[in-house]
């Protein structure tokens, strides 16, 4: 109920052109900022995110939220833990089964992060 509550504030911040990112709050996760996507695709079973990383970036370093209506699904990443390591930024793929993300195989899926480029 509190991540249900927290998107929909953020996504209503977001739509009415208050903030410029939209910050939400997980016991597990602490705060996390949505993450700027520069790709996401979902596949047979599976969502992938394509982020930038200076070297450290894992999946663990990252928190989801999904919130449900009817039988669609709003997904949002946010990174918990700063890529700190020194190498040249590069986007990287990551990859999260349906499953792993609580939602059903075939499931309608809608990502909400923001869209960057990469640096050039």
């Amino acid at each position: 109920m509190n991540r249900r509550i927290l998107l929909i504030a953020g996504t209503a911040l977001l739509l009415a052109g208050c903030a410029t990112k939209a910050v939400y709050s997980s016991p597990d996760a602490g705060m996390v900022e949505l993450e700027p996507l520069i790709a996401a695709s979902v596949a047979e079973g599976s969502l992938t995110i394509r982020v930038m990383s200076n070297g450290c970036t894992t999946k663990a370093d990252f928190a989801w939220f999904v919130e449900r209506k009817a039988n669609r699904y709003a997904v949002a990443f946010g990174r918990k833990k700063i890529d700190a390591c020194k190498a040249v930024a590069r986007p990287i793929d990551l990859t999260f089964g349906l499953a792993e993300l609580g939602l059903p195989k075939g499931a309608a899926v809608a990502v909400v992060n923001p869209l960057s480029n990469p640096p050039r």
